[in-house]
């Protein structure tokens, strides 16, 4: 049984910084697709950034250059650093993995509901 738990969310002012972890079990092998989602009540879950395991990284617009995501292959570890942050950065975040190496992370950034485990999410709140 897969299990992602994610940390390190919090409250920061903005401009600062959080690093968020999801930490997976239940697998003995490194997932294809591992990704970050966020969402804020009311409105759909959109997809920040994806790893693949072949190297290959994809990134929500607004986020580019801002935040870094990043995978410790033998911790089974998804990280994602998120810098000057801004309180449209405020919502749930959660992590989830999907091993279907048909296709790229990019589709599954644009399709969360393909995604095959989900964490519960951690919350960061960005106030100005």
């Amino acid at each position: 049984q897969v299990q992602l738990v994610e940390s390190g969310g919090g409250s920061v002012q903005s401009g600062g910084s959080l690093r968020l972890s999801c930490a997976a079990s239940g697998s003995t092998y490194d997932y294809v697709h591992m990704a970050w989602f966020r969402q804020v009540p009311g409105s759909e879950r959109e997809g920040v950034a994806v790893s693949d395991s072949d190297g290959r990284i994809a990134y929500l617009d607004s986020v580019k250059g801002r935040f870094t995501i990043s995978r410790d292959t033998a911790k089974n570890t998804l990280y994602l650093q998120m810098d000057r942050l801004t309180p449209e950065d405020t919502a749930m975040y959660y992590c989830a993995v999907n091993n279907n190496p048909g296709l790229r992370g990019l589709y599954y950034l644009k399709n969360p509901d393909q995604m095959d485990y989900w964490g519960k999410g951690t919350s960061v709140t960005v106030s100005s």
